[in-house]
């Protein structure tokens, strides 16, 4: 469900006993497969019932990561308001920003505003 983006039925099992950061056999949690595949929705969805922001699965990946590899702005700002680290997993979402060349995601995790957004973080410099 996380994969489809079926938010609502998604949500339903949860609040019914399905842990929010229920992982498969490879590691991926529900958020990383939903940032994966560019469900904000669904990630944001997860985010409020608990979902680790920062869970990395078996190839040093995270939700963040996922998000910024698919360009999702949206899931990017989320997982980042919610406490995702751009530098968690031996996968960060900065070095696949990086690798990609990803300028745009850079900035975004960076806190820095870009073309696409228009926004960024006001309070970047202070942490």
């Amino acid at each position: 469900m996380a994969r489809e983006g079926r938010t609502e039925a998604l949500e339903d099992r949860v609040a019914r006993g399905v842990p929010a950061n229920l992982t498969g056999r490879t590691g991926d949690s529900l958020l990383i497969l939903a940032a994966y595949h560019d469900h904000p929705r669904t990630v944001g969805m997860l985010l409020e019932h608990g979902a680790d922001p920062n869970r990395v699965n078996d190839r040093g990946q995270t939700a963040l990561g996922a998000a910024v590899f698919r360009r999702s702005a949206e899931s990017v700002q989320l997982l980042l308001d919610w406490g995702a680290q751009p530098l968690a997993g031996e996968r960060s979402a900065l070095s696949v920003a990086a690798f990609f060349g990803l300028e745009d995601m850079s900035a975004l995790l960076r806190g820095r505003p870009t073309r696409a957004t228009g926004a960024g973080s006001d309070d970047a410099d202070e942490h």
